[in-house]
């Protein structure tokens, strides 16, 4: 009895571990991690903060929803992730799917993260992950890519303080340019004075060499400034350029566009919104629905990708093995449980981790560091954000989604496999169009790139006495019509009749169709009175020809007994 209440015991623990990953490195927490946990947590709270405020502007909402999507999925993480270095929060991608799918509506915004959450943990609970290795890697250069000049060129107009552009993005880029002598001189010159501050502390970071373990103690105090600096750069830009508006406030002139009042304090905790009270009326959870349309879809399996292309990365960069369907459960509890504190739809920033790893994080804990610096920002500081530029948020956007389009990946296809440009180009000039048309419209025909070579397999055709025919890949039911045709080419249809040997060596498995179409092919044979025979037949390929009894089948063991 003892014994097995201690197994039940045990197994317990072993299903909670698996479940908790915290349970597996919190025994082993020591004062070093902490004293590095809190350096990193606290370094990415500094960049997250004026990350949020800017992806929100992206997402068409108040600026406070960005902070209120950045704290929940620290605390989440910190319990139920297992990379080390993933930090969930608002990403520029996300952001723009929320712009697109929730249509600047806070309600929708809210409401699309609770559902994506449920989509997201009951593809965990199911072990649904393989659906994303659908979405192949042109496809996502190509979003990416595409998200990353629309995203950019998006926040052009903020940066030159205009007005009135509309938000679809050949629309955008026509006004933008028929616009520009309406341009706000003081909001273009501070967003340009930022761009280039942003992108010179970030060439600074690049170009530090490595510390000699011989240098001076004044060389590395000015090392870790210049570290220190180029790391919280964003903080440093947003800081400067409030201060710069609120210099002119006191003056009693402001040229600025400013981002405005900022409610204060922490997000109620509510139940997401299941219907929205308009003035004509009130709007019903399946209109709503009905209205988000493919992104209920979308917006979770972009969100699983980006953070499960992320936490690969980076556990193969720092040698530890992560759980993918466990990702698929945090990132799903995130969004669930931050639809409760108005957050919209998070997934993980790769900047963000990045920075994190750099850093030098040991363990999901500075995640709750960051968690708590957002919290505090939201309790203290929200009447400060009413001085931040417009035009200093847009240059810290535009900074942050610039390494996201990738130019190389065009030589690169073109050097490598010529054909996965197709994949590559689609997704990314109908995503200009419609963000779900691309990516699906890019799903496609990576599917048909995939599935033609089964439809049309090569077929290696040697003559002698007798002819051989083999195909050089598996046989399913796209390709026996194939199959069928090339030998009625190559025997039935010429005067010669010979008799045909089909060499199925590299044929590992089939299905009924192709079953089906080979019981055709041995009628026909026997009607001209010709043989076929099968060689190389594998142990399972075979077992299916005999239970299907086919008249007229016989094999043999290889080609050697064949030619006898």
């Amino acid at each position: 009895m003892a014994e097995g209440r201690q197994e039940w015991r045990e197994w317990c623990f072993g299903a909670a571990k698996k479940r908790l990953p915290v349970l597996k490195w919190l025994p082993k927490y020591s004062l070093q991690h902490l004293q590095l946990d809190f350096l990193a947590g606290l370094t990415v709270g500094l960049t997250v903060i004026p990350q949020a405020l800017a992806y929100a502007a992206v997402a068409g909402l108040p600026v406070q929803y960005g902070l209120y999507s950045s704290f929940m999925g620290c605390f989440v993480y910190c319990l139920l992730g297992t990379s080390k270095d993933v930090t969930l929060g608002p990403t520029a991608i996300m952001s723009l799917l929320v712009s697109s799918y929730a249509f600047h509506d806070p309600t929708y915004a809210v409401l699309l993260a609770f559902l994506s959450g449920c989509i997201q943990l009951a593809m965990g609970l199911l072990h649904l992950g393989f659906l994303l290795d659908f979405i192949s890697h042109p496809v996502i250069k190509g979003f990416t890519s595409a998200a990353a000049v629309t995203i950019g060129f998006g926040q052009v107009k903020t940066l030159l303080g205009l007005q009135n552009i509309p938000q679809e993005f050949v629309l955008q880029v026509y006004y933008t340019f028929c616009r520009i002598g309406e341009t706000r001189i003081w909001d273009a010159m501070l967003g340009v004075f930022c761009l280039i501050f942003l992108v010179g502390l970030q060439q600074m970071k690049k170009g530090m060499p490595v510390i000699h373990p011989m240098e001076t103690f004044p060389i590395r105090i000015s090392r870790l400034i210049v570290w220190i600096a180029a790391t919280a750069r964003n903080a440093l830009v947003v800081l400067f350029a409030g201060l710069v508006a609120y210099s002119f406030q006191v003056t009693g002139s402001q040229p600025f566009t400013l981002t405005g009042n900022t409610p204060q304090g922490l997000p109620p905790a509510q139940p997401p919104p299941f219907s929205k009270v308009t003035p004509n009326g009130t709007i019903s959870f399946q209109e709503m629905t009905k209205a988000m349309g493919a992104g209920l879809a979308v917006v979770p399996l972009m969100g699983l990708l980006e953070t499960m292309a992320i936490a690969k990365s980076f556990a193969s960069q720092h040698n530890y093995q992560i759980d993918p369907n466990q990702e698929l459960l945090a990132m799903g509890f995130t969004n669930l449980l931050g639809s409760f504190f108005s957050s919209y739809p998070v997934t993980g920033s790769f900047g963000r981790t990045a920075l994190n790893a750099q850093t030098g994080v040991c363990t999901p804990a500075g995640g709750l560091v960051t968690g708590a610096l957002v919290l505090l920002s939201l309790a203290y500081l929200t009447s400060l954000f009413y001085y931040i530029p417009k035009a200093a948020l847009a240059a810290v956007i535009i900074c942050a989604v610039a390494p996201m389009f990738d130019a190389k990946i065009f030589r690169t296809l073109w050097q490598v496999k010529r054909l996965d440009l197709l994949p590559l180009c689609v997704t990314f000039l109908l995503c200009f169009w419609e963000v779900q048309y691309g990516i699906i419209a890019g799903v496609l025909v990576s599917l048909i790139l995939l599935l033609y070579p089964l439809a049309r397999p090569q077929i290696k055709v040697l003559e002698h006495e007798a002819l051989f025919i083999q195909p050089a890949s598996g046989l399913y039911f796209p390709a026996i019509e194939f199959l069928r045709d090339t030998v009625h080419k190559q025997t039935l249809s010429e005067p010669r009749l010979r008799r045909v040997i089909l060499d199925c060596t590299h044929v590992s498995s089939i299905d009924y169709t192709v079953v089906l179409g080979l019981s055709e092919l041995l009628r026909e044979f026997q009607h001209r009175r010709l043989p076929l025979a099968f060689v190389g037949l594998q142990a399972q390929v075979l077992k299916v020809l005999v239970a299907a009894d086919l008249e007229g089948f016989y094999h043999f063991p290889s080609m050697k007994f064949a030619g006898e």
